[in-house]
């Protein structure tokens, strides 16, 4: 069992969401960085879909009422191990029964993840135990006080002794064109990918907010409702574009200029409010 102390700004269970289910109008949800969550289920011997915890810009204090292997990725952040034990970023660590792993803020990035092995055994809802920050799905944020069980350990061993270490994201953005690029006047397009944008403090698990210049529209109006896709860059009427995370919803109304690549998905969810960015064009 986890006790948490002190979550942090924001932190809650994630593992790699709810697929499947968007006809219904249920968001994927699960961990914002899966790059990151499998990294640490792989390190303590997990499968890569087992629950982890997401902290937002550290912070947290977690005391382990039993003895566990654990595992912190993603956004790199100091922290200790009290009474004195060994642990440190991108290794597999264990943690003494009794013991509080305090977190401080993140080098860079914004989402670290705590895996721990046998994964977070919270109650699964719709097959998942992700804390959907949209719809209210899953267990609530982590507060002082949530109790968090830990599920026995599968078969699979520890056998990685250290990942290499993370670096800074980088500042672009990789975007494949539409599908509503025609909504636009032309050259927004263009601007989108010549310009600088900068993330903004209302950024949160459903997307990630920007300023910059606007992207003018050639309609107005709002589109019927269609699907989304993680990595979607909406663009509401204020003209200042929106990437869909974890949380997005699974329809909107808005066009979407432009489509991030999968792979930079886990960069977009690790920007930090001020961030500068660009986009480039990807063939």
């Amino acid at each position: 069992m986890i006790e948490v102390l002190a979550p942090g700004p924001y932190a809650t269970v994630q593992d790699l969401g709810r697929p499947g289910y968007a006809h219904l109008g249920v968001p994927h949800s699960g961990a914002a960085d899966t790059v990151s969550l499998r990294l640490g289920n792989r390190l303590v011997g997990n499968p890569e879909g087992l629950a982890g915890i997401e902290l937002t810009y550290g912070g947290a204090r977690l005391a382990f009422r039993a003895g566990a292997w654990i595992a912190v990725t993603g956004a790199p952040c100091p922290l200790s191990v009290s009474p004195s034990a060994a642990g440190g970023y991108g290794v597999p660590f264990w943690v003494p029964p009794g013991a509080v792993v305090t977190f401080g803020a993140p080098r860079w990035g914004l989402r670290t993840y705590v895996a721990v092995r046998g994964g977070i055994d919270v109650e699964p809802v719709l097959g998942s135990r992700s804390t959907d920050s949209l719809s209210g799905l899953g267990p609530p944020a982590l507060g002082p006080g949530t109790a968090l069980p830990v599920g026995t350990p599968g078969p699979g061993e520890i056998v990685v002794d250290l990942a290499p270490p993370g670096e800074p994201p980088p500042g672009v953005l990789r975007v494949v064109p539409g599908p509503r690029d025609d909504w636009f006047v032309p050259g927004a397009l263009a601007t989108l990918c010549g310009s600088p944008y900068q993330v903004t403090q209302d950024s949160n698990r459903v997307g990630v907010r920007l300023s910059g210049r606007e992207l003018a529209r050639s309609r107005a109006g709002e589109l019927p409702s269609e699907g989304m896709v993680p990595g979607a860059i909406q663009v509401p009427p204020s003209g200042q574009p929106i990437i869909f995370l974890a949380d997005h919803p699974p329809t909107g109304g808005y066009p979407v200029i432009a489509v991030l690549r999968t792979a930079d998905l886990p960069t977009a969810a690790q920007l930090p409010p001020g961030t500068p960015l660009h986009f480039t064009l990807h063939p």
